[in-house]
């Protein structure tokens, strides 16, 4: 069995995107699903951090598209890498993953219209 080596940039950039969108998406999230408080204002507080998960996004998406779209010729024969169906299954998780963390990373822009 060939291991997954795609899967942990992926997996580190969305665990960055929740970061990122946490100080806007979070108390929306919450409010949605009845839950309230003036404790709900504190979660702001990783707002300066938001331009260093924001980088942080980026370089693990980067690097996890060079790993999904490199050349077959630099895949071992018989990895899984080197199959067609799982690159394809593997360019499909890329992008469902990356438009869910342009939604969390935008989220203070767009935000503004639900709140």
């Amino acid at each position: 069995m060939a291991k997954n080596d795609t899967s942990l940039p992926l997996v580190g950039g969305i665990a960055a995107a929740i970061g990122a969108g946490l100080c806007c998406a979070g108390p929306l999230v919450l409010l949605l699903l009845g839950v309230s408080g003036s404790w709900i204002g504190n979660l702001t507080v990783l707002e300066p951090y938001r331009p260093i998960f924001i980088l942080l996004v980026l370089v693990l998406f980067s690097f996890a598209g060079w790993k999904v779209y490199r050349p077959i010729e630099e895949c071992e024969p018989g990895t899984a890498c080197a199959m067609p169906q799982v690159r394809k299954r593997r360019q499909i998780i890329f992008w469902v993953t990356a438009f869910i963390a342009l939604i969390l990373v935008t989220s203070n822009y767009w935000i503004i219209w639900f709140a």
